[in-house]
């Protein structure tokens, strides 16, 4: 029998179990089994990581270490992760659902996230002025304190390394909120750090639901910063809480990204690029390329090319080799996807291929859905409308490049967006036109820790990863000198 993993909180440098006396359990969303357990914590046990981060901070053994010395320990924890690529992929497949391969690239992209941020420990950027003869002044950033980091679900140590290296380079301290559905990478990771020898409260750990650890960490006086990726009906609610004690927040939301194909484009890159866009992590992914325009000179052409190439893809078990798409990450959100579906037909979209609850045979005891891709799709659908987060891929079709812009902008949402051509000029002049936070030419979904990250409109506030990353988790002050 397969061994279950069970995690107590971390806190202070210790493993401490919730004051509820209650566990999550998490199962397998492939196979059904359970794999987790996870501390149900109460906001107590929030309060109590909370108080151990803020002490933390407040003696200052983290941020009164030197940016070397910081440097260091973070380079030795991306060290400590590349050791353990395998054993997390594995982790995770087996809690999000995700194929083997998708996973063992998002844990080397954390440990690149943490290459990175002991880089930038050792150049916090400042500035200096010389005002007049006898004032001179220096801009510094210091910490902002303590960071409350909530993450979501389907990328649970990928969105982590996106946060939590930074805000450690800065010199912060922190307390994690992985979500209750895929929090053991989370607390793996809180092993390796403890094992590099990160001093005591400097980066605290705990499990539980949103309405309870992340309530806490939202309201409390004590959390100087929030940091949260998800939806962005819980975006709006972190927002309002925040009024209340004018904290700073950093949100990574929704997105309902467009695939903008035009005639000149290389078909075959193309195809293959909506694909990837839209079936990575089976469309769980807020930079899912969920819109798919392409010209109608093409259209056709391009549609018969990308339903006989979903038809190659194999659904199955996430763990095994050959699979391109798991399963959804649990029933309930199974059945929101195929509501979307069921909407999609009623409001007059054509179905061309998918659309089916798979749940005989190997799908037996998983969450699947069959890639779905609809074509006469109107920009007013739900689903071309909604994130649908799901493997379901909506088709428009346009006539003018001014067209395509204006699809592509109409939308509550601005994280990101790829535009497939071979005409340079054209691709400058849409890529500005884009209300977007990220731009791919002729790629989708790729991401490097040099690079910051984050959305327009409803998709958020702020900026991860690149300089931008670590300056989210600094306050900037002047200090003046006069002199005679």
């Amino acid at each position: 029998m397969k061994e279950i993993r069970e995690y107590n909180n971390y806190i202070g440098g210790k493993w401490i179990a919730s004051q509820s006396g209650k566990v999550i359990e998490r199962y397998n969303p492939s196979s059904g089994k359970l794999t987790a357990t996870y501390q149900d914590s109460t906001a107590k046990d929030t309060e109590l990581a909370i108080q151990t981060a803020l002490t933390s901070y407040k003696e200052g053994e983290w941020s009164n270490w030197t940016p070397a010395e910081r440097s260091h320990l973070l380079m030795n924890i991306s060290r400590k992760l590349k050791d353990n690529v395998d054993r997390l992929s594995i982790i995770e497949t087996e809690e999000v659902g995700k194929p083997l391969e998708t996973a063992k690239a998002v844990i080397n992209g954390a440990v690149e996230n943490f290459a990175f941020a002991a880089t930038l420990a050792r150049n916090i950027p400042g500035e200096s002025r010389s005002l007049n003869k006898k004032l001179d002044a220096i801009i510094t950033r210091e910490p902002v304190g303590v960071v409350g980091l909530i993450i979501p679900w389907n990328f649970p140590l990928g969105i982590l390394s996106q946060k939590l290296p930074y805000a450690l380079a800065a010199g912060n301290t922190v307390v994690v909120k992985p979500s209750e559905f895929t929090s053991s990478t989370a607390f793996e990771l809180a092993k390796i750090m403890h094992d590099c020898g990160l001093p005591k409260g400097v980066a605290n750990f705990l499990s539980g639901y949103g309405g309870t650890v992340g309530q806490t960490l939202t309201d409390s006086d004590d959390i100087h910063k929030i940091s949260f990726t998800g939806s962005t009906k819980t975006g709006r609610n972190i927002v309002k809480a925040s009024a209340g004690n004018m904290k700073k927040i950093s949100l990574e939301l929704g997105g309902k990204s467009p695939v903008i194909v035009f005639p000149e484009a290389d078909i075959e890159q193309a195809v293959n690029g909506a694909l990837n866009a839209i079936y990575f992590l089976q469309g769980e992914c807020c930079v899912s390329g969920s819109r798919l325009l392409v010209h109608e000179d093409i259209h056709d052409n391009f549609i018969d090319k990308l339903v006989e190439k979903t038809k190659s893809l194999n659904v199955g078990d996430p763990l095994q080799d050959n699979c391109d798409i798991g399963p959804m990450i649990h029933e309930e959100h199974r059945e929101k996807v195929l509501k979307y579906i069921k909407t999609a037909k009623q409001e007059g979209a054509k179905l061309v291929y998918g659309g089916k609850k798979l749940e005989n045979g190997k799908f037996s005891d998983g969450s699947y859905v069959q890639p779905t891709i609809f074509t006469n799709v109107s920009n007013s659908m739900a689903i071309a409308r909604e994130e649908v987060f799901g493997p379901v891929l909506s088709v428009i079709s346009f006539k003018s490049e001014e067209e395509a812009i204006k699809l592509a902008n109409d939308t509550p949402y601005g994280l990101s967006a790829s535009i497939w051509t071979k005409d340079l000029d054209r691709s400058f002049r849409v890529s500005k036109a884009i209300q977007a936070g990220t731009v791919w030419i002729n790629n989708h979904i790729e991401a490097f820790p040099e690079l910051p990250f984050g959305g327009f409109k409803e998709s958020g506030l702020g900026r991860e990863m690149g300089v931008q990353g670590l300056e989210a988790f600094t306050e900037v002050k002047t200090i003046q000198f006069h002199h005679s």
